[in-house]
């Protein structure tokens, strides 16, 4: 009879220097800088609300209003923009086939959810050479060859088979951040204002994404990942009494990090022996779990929120000894997204502590 499955760093590692060496080999080293925007899909008649709730909850301002600036498909698209990390494209798709509706449902979403962050979208310095490179070692992407506009080159690989998320590369042609191009088609849509509120401009760029994944998929998803991106695995942090474990893979100091949230274990007859992050991806497949903004002032920020009506799975965890405090919002009924804000202080070299991932691992059994 064969052991039970149980993640371990050691495998882990072995899978990421492969990874990292076949990067290497491939020449694609360099090619791929840091986040520049994510792709959040909703329902038809979501994409206002959704716009709205981000602007009214974050530093992202709407922009612009226009048919689907990455896709050949279309439909409606609004750019949330703050200037101070990744911008949010927040869209809806036409009906027809979804490559993603596979990884969207789960027992509290019903069979047709199409919310989702669904791609995270990276600075490229050569979109072509990358699709070519990577088409080689076998990677398959969503159209037959990059889009070009007058502005940019972009590509999207399929979902992944680990995690539900695409991965696309931007190459600009002048200047970052120009996904309004010649071809595009302005949407007569009323953009959601932004509120003057002082604690909002307390709250800077996104810090991270965190997605759940299944305990038997983690170490291939952040292979996966480090085999498209420029980034490395840091650390992970176990929670043995929850069964999670959350792994970060960073850029560099500052730069964007991307999180993966699995169990130690694989979901079993036992829920309660599952744990919050297994039960998680039972109710809701596996998918971004929670966008993560960076504050200053996060008691300001939380007060001002809560105040306006945001609902939280928690209180503030941390201290500054400790060197960072965090808190999670309530589930999103639009995009199914959970906002994490998170203060760092002066002389916290790290990235997250045990103590905090304890406790907000926890604060996710309510969902």
């Amino acid at each position: 009879m064969a052991a039970p499955f149980v993640n371990d760093d050691a495998a882990l590692g072995r899978e990421v220097e492969k990874a990292l060496e076949d990067r290497h080999r491939a020449g694609l080293e360099g090619l791929v800088g840091d986040l520049a925007a994510v792709v959040v899909n909703v329902g038809p008649d979501d994409v206002l609300p959704a716009a709205r709730e981000l602007v009214e909850a974050t530093a992202l301002t709407a922009v612009a209003a226009l048919d689907d600036p990455l896709s050949v498909l279309g439909g409606p698209c609004l750019l949330l923009r703050d200037g101070l990390g990744a911008d949010f494209l927040v869209k809806s798709r036409p009906p027809g086939p979804n490559p993603f509706a596979p990884y969207n449902t789960g027992a509290k979403t019903g069979p047709d959810a199409p919310a989702r962050l669904e791609t995270f979208v990276f600075a490229c310095q050569d979109v072509p050479a990358y699709w070519r490179l990577q088409r080689e070692r076998g990677v398959a992407f969503l159209t037959e060859a990059p889009i070009e506009t007058d502005t940019f080159v972009f590509i999207q690989t399929v979902p992944s088979a680990h995690t539900g998320n695409a991965l696309g590369c931007i190459q600009w042609k002048r200047r970052p951040g120009a996904f309004v191009h010649g071809g595009s088609r302005p949407l007569d849509l009323a953009l959601p204002a932004k509120p003057a509120h002082p604690w909002l401009r307390r709250i800077r760029g996104l810090d991270h994404v965190a997605t759940r994944v299944r305990a038997r998929d983690r170490n291939a998803a952040i292979a996966e990942f480090v085999a498209l991106t420029n980034h490395h695995f840091a650390f992970a942090v176990y929670v043995e009494s929850l069964n999670s474990i959350t792994s970060v893979a960073r850029l560099g100091p500052g730069d964007y990090a991307q999180v993966f949230t699995s169990g130690i274990s694989p979901l079993a007859g036992d829920a309660a022996a599952a744990g919050p992050t297994e039960r998680f991806i039972a109710n809701y497949g596996v998918r971004p779990h929670h966008a993560a903004f960076a504050v200053s002032d996060i008691e300001a920020v939380v007060a001002g929120l809560a105040g306006a009506g945001l609902g939280f799975l928690s209180g503030l965890v941390g201290s500054p000894e400790e060197g960072l405090k965090q808190i999670f919002s309530v589930m999103s009924p639009t995009t199914l997204l959970v906002n994490e804000y998170i203060e760092r202080y002066d002389g916290f070299d790290g990235f997250f502590t045990k103590s905090n991932v304890t406790h907000l691992t926890r604060a996710t059994e309510k969902q």
